[in-house]
């Protein structure tokens, strides 16, 4: 039977790999060129991102229902804001999976230009409205997790330590994009994933807790005051 506390614990399993999946992914990346849109190691990677994208808005929608009267008008902004990026990342990597390798043959500049958006590779082609996807994504990276980093902490829900690791993670980024090459830039992505795996830990260990203090005992209800780990 589908409950509450099931639909709460899929989505804290989905934080969890979408979180981990964001730190495989930057290890095993090809190079944003023509020549790897042809490979097997591309489609596999960017696939991988797209599952990574898909199951992150549904972890954060678990975390937000949680603690959603904690969360307040702050927290409604960063999780829609955060949520965003993964809406948007979906779109774009599954465009890189499986569109950019269709035009590779034929418009071979175009396709290396769009797939290294995101890579800082000066554009020769007109890409229109889609050269300000990497600016509009950093964005709502950046700030949405910081403010749903920040009502976590307010909340006092799930873990606090999550929260913190959150809030740097976003934090870290752009002084890694101002600072290092786009090959080390991706290890930025690390601290994020290790966030929302641990966002992901907190909420099933939430869930325990919950069954725990509701599950009837020879002593009457058992009541934890555990704080989150």
């Amino acid at each position: 039977m589908i409950t509450t506390s099931t639909l709460t614990r899929a989505a804290a399993v989905a934080a969890a790999v979408s979180g981990l999946l964001y730190i495989v992914i930057q290890f095993i990346h090809p190079a944003d060129e023509v020549a790897s849109l042809t490979t097997q190691m591309w489609v596999s990677v960017h696939s991988l991102s797209f599952a990574m994208a898909i199951l992150g808005p549904i972890g954060l929608t678990g975390i937000y229902l949680r603690q959603v009267r904690e969360f307040g008008l702050l927290g409604l902004i960063g999780y829609a804001l955060f949520a965003l990026f993964f809406i948007l990342q979906s779109a774009f990597v599954f465009a890189e999976a499986f569109i950019a390798p269709l035009v590779a043959a034929d418009a071979p500049q175009f396709a290396e230009d769009f797939v290294g958006l995101f890579g800082r590779h000066p554009a020769v082609t007109d890409l229109g409205p889609l050269a300000a996807l990497p600016l509009v994504g950093a964005a709502v990276y950046v700030i949405g997790a910081i403010v749903f980093g920040i009502a976590v902490l307010r909340a006092r829900v799930l873990s606090r330590g999550a929260g913190i690791l959150l809030i740097a993670a976003a934090a870290v980024t752009p002084v890694a994009g101002a600072l290092l090459p786009h090959t080390l830039e991706r290890m930025a992505a690390i601290p994020m994933g290790l966030a929302l795996i641990w966002l992901g830990y907190s909420l099933w260990s939430d869930q325990r807790r919950i069954a725990g203090r509701t599950a009837p005992t020879g002593h009457g209800t058992r009541l934890d005051r555990t704080p989150a780990v």
